[in-house]
């Protein structure tokens, strides 16, 4: 799997509709999740109680935070993407998400994007990018939406 390389506007513009790529898996361990929960103070026991997630849980399992899923994010969108040529990326916004399904405790997830609208914004590249994060061996994808980022190219 090979990052695409992005130099400039022009360059990122013209994949409008086209799907840039997709990260390698990851796997969402009990550790990951755990760390999380501490992060964000959400302890919730389907998240962190194993053996009450056993016995309790529909997925007798414990299960990722949603929100945990979403912040892989970033981390899988820098393995399908290098931009060159600016001074700073920014986040602007999420549009459209829905957590589609759990994500159960050991599966590996992955991210697949297309560039779904890019604009010029007085020199700021506004890119909206349409993703999926799936769960491996799944057909639903766990969190699906439009991710903004903005761009400033130098």
């Amino acid at each position: 799997m090979s990052k695409l390389i992005v130099n400039s506007y022009e360059e990122f513009a013209s994949h409008l509709g086209e799907e840039l790529g997709c990260s390698e898996w990851l796997e969402v361990d009990q550790d990951r999740i755990n760390l999380f929960a501490d992060a964000t103070l959400d302890h919730q026991w389907i998240h962190v109680d194993v053996e009450r997630a056993q016995k309790e849980s529909q997925y007798k399992s414990t299960i990722a935070h949603g929100y945990l899923t979403l912040s892989l994010l970033p981390y899988m969108w820098d393995q399908i993407i290098e931009v060159n040529n600016i001074k700073m990326l920014v986040n602007y916004g999420m549009d459209k998400m829905r957590f589609g399904q759990p994500v159960i405790t050991g599966s590996r997830v992955r991210l697949v994007t297309t560039l779904h609208n890019i604009a010029n914004l007085r020199g700021i590249c506004k890119a909206e990018i349409a993703f999926k994060i799936e769960i491996e061996g799944q057909r639903k994808p766990a969190l699906e939406g439009i991710a903004s980022f903005l761009y400033y190219f130098i």
